[in-house]
């Protein structure tokens, strides 16, 4: 899976950002905090949501499941909206 090339990211020190470009068939804004933008970087190259958690693993220190449960929510999410191919 991937993020889509029709939606632009922007982080800023305590959010981030997901905006459709005109090609797009979302119509919105999604926003979120640092956890979400960094999924989101990671979905920026082909990858699987299993190595988007080891990734998150390697970079945060959580709870069990907490990441296994974030970066499904956020996967979810990206995929209700159409952004991931």
């Amino acid at each position: 899976m991937k993020l889509k090339s029709n939606f632009i990211t922007h982080n800023s020190s305590d959010e981030s950002y997901l905006v459709p470009t005109t090609n797009a068939e979302f119509s919105g804004m999604v926003r979120g905090n640092k956890t979400m933008g960094a999924i989101i970087d990671l979905l920026k190259e082909e990858t699987t949501e299993e190595e988007v958690v080891k990734a998150m693993r390697e970079r945060f220190d959580a709870p069990e499941g907490a990441i296994e449960k974030d970066v499904k929510r956020v996967i979810e999410e990206l995929n209700k909206i159409g952004a991931l191919e």
